[in-house]
């Protein structure tokens, strides 16, 4: 099935609410758009769960009713979302992309989920993930494979795997998922959207742990700055967030002139990048000299010795929360994480200490390195999207976290940062450029990706179903 390049999918989450308010675009056949792009695209990428259209148009047709009334709750009334299936939603089970999961509908909506329900958006399908969020990948024991939109047969990368393919796609233009490593940041930049990483607390999430945050997955920077107005507001379930902060999340203008900006091409661990990835990522610091910025080549503060400890932390960690599972539910688990995850149960007390006591000071030395510069821009991932099957670019269980070195370290110093395209290969796949931010300077990130948005060289047109 093809279509228009142009469709009521397609449009800007911003636009859609502008036209609502002015009474020319219904929600109702937006809605409708976008299960109609679902329905050409899904059979190739696989990227949703639990679907449901017949509630999705329901709920779109109240928000209609609210626009026409002049009661509508906001911006985001009657706008489509996909809610990663990390995140729970009321009434539909959290499977965790494992078929080790028990299928139990969930109490209550996770905080990001009720933010955006109370703010009127239509929350019409889940997205889908790895085993447990332990991929950088769209396999899963679950789900069928999720596959790239660029290209059929590349993975769109994860854990917010299907919120990635979803986002390139087009289904709708809103979309949300978690990252503790680089799981928004990875699959945003592998298919080519934006990816936005708050400061960690910024958006309340149940349950919080270390480096854990959700973020928006979007096509456009201002569509992503719109998801947060909702979703940084307050929620007393997550202990480790912040207190909430009057942001003008829409103020997004400004340039780089005068801006202390360190372009770091290599990360010091994990796998060495890729020409292609270079080039690109060196193009975009020529674009923010040539708008005034003071792009100064840094060199990395990890190292492996930490990025190792990394390893041995959350290898014991997983292996402590799957070891007492039933035997036939743990070998439903992927093979490939089972073979990651079991050398755990010989880590001891004093190397799973030395693994935590890595992560704390990647934390110090990674904050103070982000004080000599207002930002740091760096390559998302060493390399493209690799083949759909694999579990990860290395397929190697011994080092999975080889592609994650320039995005975990934010997570550890709690740094705001985002995925923004910035070039493509020879064969056309994007390419992700990452920028970071000093600790809770949100709306700076999202200020100077909106520049660069606006900055970079011309964007290709997004992919579109095969007939």
């Amino acid at each position: 099935m093809s279509e228009p390049a142009l469709s009521l999918a397609d449009l800007p989450a911003i636009e859609l609410s502008a036209a609502y308010a002015t009474g020319t675009l219904s929600p109702v056949d937006v809605m409708q758009a976008v299960l109609d792009r679902v329905d050409a695209w899904e059979g190739a990428i696989a990227a949703t769960y639990a679907l449901d259209p017949e509630g999705a148009l329901a709920t779109a047709r109240e928000a209609e009713s609210r626009w026409r009334t002049g009661t509508a709750l906001g911006p985001l009334d009657g706008v489509p979302v996909t809610v990663k299936e990390m995140i729970a939603t009321k009434g539909v089970p959290k499977p965790m992309g494992t078929a080790a999961s028990i299928l139990v509908p969930e109490p209550e909506d996770a905080p990001p989920a009720a933010r955006l329900r109370e703010a009127g958006a239509v929350i019409f399908a889940k997205t889908t993930a790895p085993d447990f969020g332990m991929l950088s990948s769209g396999l899963s024991s679950l789900h069928p494979l999720t596959r790239n939109p660029w290209a059929l047969d590349c993975n769109p990368g994860g854990s917010s795997a299907g919120a990635g393919a979803a986002a390139a796609a087009g289904y709708g233009p809103l979309h949300i998922g978690t990252d503790i490593g680089g799981s928004v940041r990875l699959p945003a930049g592998w298919c080519g959207i934006f990816g936005f990483k708050p400061s960690n607390g910024r958006i309340p999430i149940d349950p919080p742990y270390m480096g854990r945050c959700a973020g928006p997955m979007t096509r456009t920077v201002a569509d992503a700055a719109l998801m947060m107005t909702a979703l940084s507001l307050p929620d007393a379930r997550d202990f480790t967030s912040l207190p909430p902060q009057q942001i003008d999340w829409m103020d997004l203008s400004g340039d780089v002139k005068g801006l202390r900006i360190g372009l770091m091409i290599d990360a010091g661990a994990g796998s060495p990048v890729e020409p292609e990835v270079r080039a690109a990522i060196e193009r975009a610091g020529a674009i923010f000299a040539a708008g005034g910025a003071d792009v100064v080549p840094v060199a990395p503060y990890l190292t492996e010795e930490l990025f190792e400890g990394f390893d041995t932390f959350f290898r014991a960690r997983f292996w402590a929360e799957t070891k007492d599972l039933p035997r036939d539910r743990y070998e439903r688990i992927l093979p490939y994480i089972r073979e990651w995850v079991e050398p755990g149960a010989n880590i001891g007390g004093l190397a799973l200490y030395e693994g935590y006591k890595a992560l704390q000071t990647m934390r110090e030395i990674g904050v103070r390195f982000s004080q000599r510069f207002d930002y740091v821009l760096s390559p998302v991932a060493p390399m493209p999207a690799f083949p759909a099957e694999l579990p990860g670019p290395s397929n190697d269980p011994a080092r999975p976290f080889d592609h994650i070195a320039y995005t975990m370290p934010l997570n550890m110093t709690e740094q705001p940062a985002a995925s923004i395209n910035c070039g493509y290969t020879a064969g056309g796949l994007p390419i992700g450029l990452q920028i970071a931010g000093a600790r809770f300077d949100d709306l700076g990130v999202l200020r100077v990706a909106q520049w660069f948005e606006t900055a970079r060289d011309e964007q290709r047109p997004w992919p579109l179903p095969r007939a």
